[in-house]
């Protein structure tokens, strides 16, 4: 038996135990994953519940009901609030513990109003390397993270999504918009609908795993190195600059660092 036969069999062992599960799911690779086992091991007793916010792309709500919907699950869409809370506005390091506290909140009441034993999130094996004060809000709120318990790194995820056919197995990865805004800038709806068009605008142009960075009034693009040289194509460079003022941005810049997960991150100190 292979390693990562043994951690899939982890896995749906872990979940039948739960009898019920309310999966908090993004559409992204871990939760939908997340979900197709849960459906394995629990069949109708599971529920997918997506949050729609200023900080997640339309796009991103409809796959998930694009998904749902393959998986034959139950799905609800319902409204998160963080940008309400003037602690997230503030946009501190720790701004995701407010965001997922705010969402984790309302699971626990919607699976408890429908008799749920268990909220999951997708946390995988690999998320513990990274700085996430998000899973805090997770330790405080009893959500279990059952790819990590079964440990699950996304490449497992990834192969055994592939093996499975699941359609996100070769989704690029993606964070909410509000980690496109430098800390200690305040969050807005008018922000993060400016990140969300830029990069409409970019994957509409055949550039993939972007990000768009906001600094103000400049856009600050990061791109995997193999796509830069697109970005110098003059016919590119017209477009992508002409459609991004247009947005509202005064300059438009491209990192020559390139695209890498939590750049953000970078100015913490961490210890």
């Amino acid at each position: 038996m292979t390693d990562l036969k043994i951690k899939h069999d982890k896995l749906i062992t872990i979940l039948k135990e739960m009898k019920s599960i309310l999966v908090a799911f993004s559409a992204g690779v871990d939760s939908t994953f997340l979900l197709c086992a849960a459906k394995e091991a629990l069949h109708d007793n599971v529920l997918a519940v997506t949050a729609r916010s200023p900080s997640y792309p339309q796009k991103e709500i409809e796959e998930s009901i694009r998904l749902a919907k393959r998986l034959k699950a139950n799905h609800l869409i319902i409204d998160s609030e963080e940008l309400d809370d003037p602690s997230y506005q503030k946009n501190p390091p720790n701004r995701c513990f407010y965001c997922k506290s705010d969402l984790f909140t309302k699971l626990i009441r919607i699976a408890k109003e429908k008799n749920i034993s268990h909220v999951l999130d997708g946390a995988n094996l690999d998320d513990t390397n990274d700085y996430r004060p998000g899973s805090q809000a997770a330790i405080e709120l009893s959500i279990r993270s059952p790819l990590k318990e079964a440990g699950l790194t996304k490449k497992d995820i990834r192969s055994l999504s592939k093996e499975k056919e699941i359609p996100t197995w070769n989704k690029p990865a993606f964070a909410c918009l509000a980690s496109r805004i430098p800390y200690g800038t305040k969050i807005t709806k008018e922000k993060l609908s400016m990140v969300e068009k830029a990069e409409n605008i970019l994957n509409d142009l055949g550039f993939y795993q972007i990000r768009v960075r906001h600094h103000g009034d400049t856009a600050r693009i990061e791109a995997p190195k193999e796509q830069l040289q697109q970005f110098l194509n003059k016919k590119n460079s017209e477009k992508v600059l002409a459609r991004l003022k247009s947005l509202g941005f005064n300059y438009v810049t491209l990192d020559l660092e390139g695209y890498r997960s939590g750049s953000m991150n970078e100015v913490l100190k961490m210890d």
